[in-house]
């Protein structure tokens, strides 16, 4: 009438089958791709999750995707190169959200209070004074850190 639970070695050993059957090289792949969906859920890209958006989740997301990657790129063969699609899609979202959340500041802050600072300091010798910069052709301060993704690199 009643059916018998099994017992914790029956458990075990049950556990412990399923194990031999399962590759490590699989649970990579699985990894990667939970990570890639939490990281879309994250960068607040999925419809209806837009206030999920977390920046340093997704990082953490890009960067254990990154880790793993060179483990898994073979096994996957031709399919690896839509991972490192999704990778560099992830990337771009954690760039926006990046650059999101410093642009109000800066906005806050007008560079206004500068011609006051200007006006009371005694005039400066041509070489002293700083120039405008020109915004760079070649990687900013972020891709030369290595903080900011750059796919292919």
């Amino acid at each position: 009438m009643s059916e018998q639970q099994p017992t914790e070695d029956e458990l075990r050993a049950a556990y412990e089958q399923q194990l031999k059957q399962i590759k490590v090289e699989d649970v990579l792949v699985q990894t990667v791709l939970s990570l890639i969906n939490l990281g879309s859920l994250r960068a607040g890209v999925v419809p209806g999750n837009e206030s999920e958006a977390d920046p340093e989740q997704l990082r953490q997301a890009i960067e254990g995707v990154r880790g793993l990657l060179p483990l898994i790129e073979p096994a996957l063969g031709p399919d690896a190169r839509q991972i490192r699609d999704a990778v560099s899609r992830l990337q771009m979202e954690y760039a926006r959200l990046a650059g999101g959340a410093t642009a109000p500041a800066a906005q806050e802050h007008p560079a206004a209070p500068e011609a006051d600072k200007a006006q009371e300091q005694p005039a400066a010798p041509e070489a002293d004074k700083p120039q405008e910069q020109p915004k760079p052709e070649g990687p900013g301060p972020a891709e030369s850190s290595g903080r900011l993704w750059v796919p292919g690199r």
